[in-house]
């Protein structure tokens, strides 16, 4: 590992639970790669994650990283800060990056006010499509942008929108989303036989949450244009899908699956659907799902935003029109016989960090 002079202490703010996954007990993506990547640069790294699920405060190295939890619900709103306030004094950090959502660039923001420390602000979504109503929040999250040294997002899209807030737009850098190392190619009849799918049928897949702001039951009504074609077609659902996905005809539901098998649904299906809408949310989503499919070499289809667009390089074969159920139909029936897709792919985590490190040094 190589230490020089360019190295900076650096603390991150975010929630706990990102993408519902909890960072301390199932560490992963953008959240956890960026900061242990910049630690193994030679930085010295503190993570600080808050939450509101009455958790105990914690504290854990990792990776050569000190992660702290403390929770709202737990100490109340008076104690939490102090906590937060506390440890940063403690670490005394040349950077303070919120990092997760609005309410990490506001604790981000008023925490390198009080240390009188430069400030970074990360991005990987429209954080004001989260809570619409609340306008206070969104007000102080621009108001952060605006105040930020350096601000980092996930792709051009957000980067035009964030650049809105701020008198510098050249300050404005893109660290596209990417998948884990955990997703690379797996041979799909043993993926199959692993988690007991059929062995010789098609299989579609969508991992998405479901939700009006994805548009969700399009996949549903994609799959049903399929099956008429396809009658043995079956569509492989994870988590908790909606009373009316699971009873849709041709459904498999595996349910919560452990963290390390999901690279295995992903290699077992012959087709993985990624669906956004035209909303707040959609028109600014880098879908992680999108990126591990991509890394697994699983044919997609996807809807066509302009951020999606973007991520799949413009490769019309792997693009449907947004909110046309017919149109991700006739690529899902296209699409499906494809094996070993060589996507454009996104730089890797480590990449990634060493272009945030440069910024940071340059700050």
């Amino acid at each position: 590992m190589h230490f020089d002079a360019t190295c900076s202490k650096v603390l991150f703010f975010c929630k706990r639970h990102p993408q519902q996954r909890d960072l301390i007990e199932r560490p992963y993506g953008r959240f956890y790669n960026l900061p242990i990547e910049l630690a193994a640069l030679g930085h010295e790294v503190r993570v600080q994650l808050y939450s509101h699920r009455r958790l105990p405060s914690l504290q854990v190295v990792r990776d050569r990283v000190t992660w702290s939890s403390h929770d709202f619900l737990t100490l109340g709103a008076r104690r939490l800060m102090r906590a937060l306030s506390s440890e940063a004094r403690d670490f005394g950090p040349d950077w303070i990056m919120g990092f997760s959502d609005a309410w990490a660039g506001w604790l981000a923001h008023r925490l390198a006010r009080r240390l009188r420390t430069r400030l970074a602000v990360d991005a990987y979504d429209n954080y004001e499509s989260y809570i619409p109503g609340n306008l206070p929040l969104h007000w102080l999250w621009r108001r952060a942008l605006a105040a930020a040294d350096l601000v980092t997002v996930a792709g051009p899209q957000l980067a035009q929108k964030v650049s809105r807030s701020r008198s510098d737009s050249a300050s404005v850098h893109i660290l596209p989303m990417t998948a884990d190392p955990v997703f690379v190619a797996i041979d799909r009849t043993s993926c199959r036989r692993t988690l007991g799918l059929p062995p010789d049928i098609p299989l579609f897949g969508y991992s998405g949450g479901w939700t009006r702001s994805r548009g969700s039951n399009l996949v549903l009504e994609a799959f049903r244009i399929v099956r008429n074609q396809l009658p043995n077609a079956r569509l492989v659902l994870t988590g908790r899908p909606p009373a009316a996905a699971l009873g849709e005809a041709g459904v498999i539901n595996l349910g919560y699956l452990d963290d390390a098998q999901m690279p295995m649904v992903l290699n077992a299906v012959d087709l993985c659907c990624v669906v956004l809408a035209n909303t707040a949310f959609g028109r600014y989503s880098y879908p992680a799902k999108l990126c591990e499919a991509m890394a697994c070499g699983v044919p997609v289809v996807a809807s066509a935003t302009e951020s999606v667009t973007w991520m799949l390089s413009n490769d019309q074969r792997f693009l449907a029109r947004v909110g046309d159920a017919e149109d991700h139909a006739r690529a899902m029936l296209t699409n499906y016989t494809m094996r070993d897709v060589a996507y454009v792919m996104p730089p890797p985590w480590p990449v990634s960090a060493e272009r945030l490190s440069e910024l940071l040094s340059k700050g």
